[in-house]
């Protein structure tokens, strides 16, 4: 298994490498390669050359079909009209280039700035997600034509939680059910264990002892609301990891949705949920609602999904909330602190939502 450690060891391609790929592209000598990005399914780097600026990906997972599959999607989204920022091909024709074993992508450089919830009016929040609707009517039009491509769930890859380890880059298909709490108490449990053990003792390790007592109670409360298989919404072709970090703004307009890496079949209402959730969290842990609720409405007319595709999303990303711990295991068993800053406002968000449950599903379906 690939550990987060594993991956900042990996280092900034050399010289050597950088100039038998950029030769293939025709693009110039390179001058600079700095990190921009780094993540368990790929690392990203901004590539100055003599003939201009590039984002180079390295794809950590090596699926060349995969990879390819991504990039024939954006460059048919591009083509649509849809914010993309597609990869360039090689003399051959290529998108995907192997060196040493490695998998590498060569995009355009995009000028821009990453937006969340907070940072957007809520006209700007309609926009959001009439455009997240056309993501998904789109990919359903290019990928089901695609004879390369897979039409149906076998060998996709299936639903993300915010940000949430995948060091392969494979994923099991969804899960029809929601998380079963008795899995979810064990978590809780040997959570609470790390924690209580971590030394020299945090705050942080205060508030994730206080986040995992506070959802044993919460749970063993709610547990009959468990979601059943008949609950799933309809599935689709979805960007799998639509977030503020995947969305670079130019000015006031989306220039680009970026890091196509989970690309897959899921619930659609699913991923406009997650997503609202992690745009719209504020501070304290709750949800804007009333710009959810034009960002759900846009949604809503521009995918073509029902309020009660929206209620039955709802409720499947709530459990979902109130079982999921990645931050904390990010922490205590990988040892890697990047997702600290977030626990605050998610862990609080599981216990807001579940409290105004009504307010939340309202936004999102009326």
């Amino acid at each position: 298994m690939l550990r987060s450690s594993d991956v900042r060891a990996m280092t900034t391609p050399d010289g050597h490498t950088l100039g038998s790929l950029l030769r293939r592209y025709g693009a110039g000598e390179p001058l600079t390669c700095e990190p921009v990005a780094e993540g368990l399914l790929n690392r990203g780097y901004r590539l100055a050359t003599t003939h201009g600026r590039y984002f180079l990906k390295h794809h950590l997972d090596g699926d060349q079909a995969a990879i390819a599959r991504q990039h024939r999607a954006t460059l048919r989204l591009g083509a649509l009209g849809l914010p993309v920022a597609p990869p360039l091909a090689d003399a051959d024709g290529r998108t995907v280039t192997v060196l040493g074993g490695r998998c590498y992508a060569l995009h355009p450089w995009v000028d821009g700035r990453h937006r969340d919830g907070a940072a957007l009016t809520r006209l700007q929040s309609c926009r959001l997600g009439a455009l997240l609707g056309r993501v998904h009517t789109a990919l359903e039009q290019v990928i089901t034509r695609d004879p390369e491509g897979t039409s149906g769930p076998e060998g996709t890859r299936g639903p993300d939680h915010e940000g949430t380890p995948d060091p392969k880059g494979t994923r099991a298909p969804y899960e029809h059910t929601g998380a079963d709490p008795v899995r979810t108490f064990e978590m809780i449990d040997e959570l609470l264990a790390l924690a209580r053990r971590s030394r020299p003792r945090s705050s942080f390790d205060e508030l994730a002892e206080h986040r995992l007592l506070e959802r044993r109670t919460l749970l063993e409360r709610e547990a009959h609301r468990r979601p059943a298989a008949a609950q799933v919404p309809a599935t689709g072709w979805v960007h799998g990891d639509f977030h503020p970090l995947n969305l670079l703004y130019r000015g006031a307009e989306p220039a680009a949705i970026v890091d196509w890496d989970r690309l897959g079949v899921q619930p659609r209402a699913e991923e406009a949920v997650r997503a609202a959730a992690i745009f719209f969290v504020q501070p304290a842990g709750t949800l804007d609602l009333p710009k959810v609720r034009a960002y759900a409405a846009a949604y809503r007319r521009a995918s073509g999904a029902g309020a009660a595709e929206l209620a039955a999303a709802v409720h499947r990303v709530w459990w979902e909330r109130l079982n999921d711990f990645w931050m904390l295991d990010w922490r205590y068993r990988l040892g890697d602190r990047r997702a600290d800053p977030q626990f605050p406002a998610s862990a609080a968000l599981a216990v807001w939502w579940t409290r105004e449950y009504a307010a939340v599903r309202a936004a999102f379906t009326e």
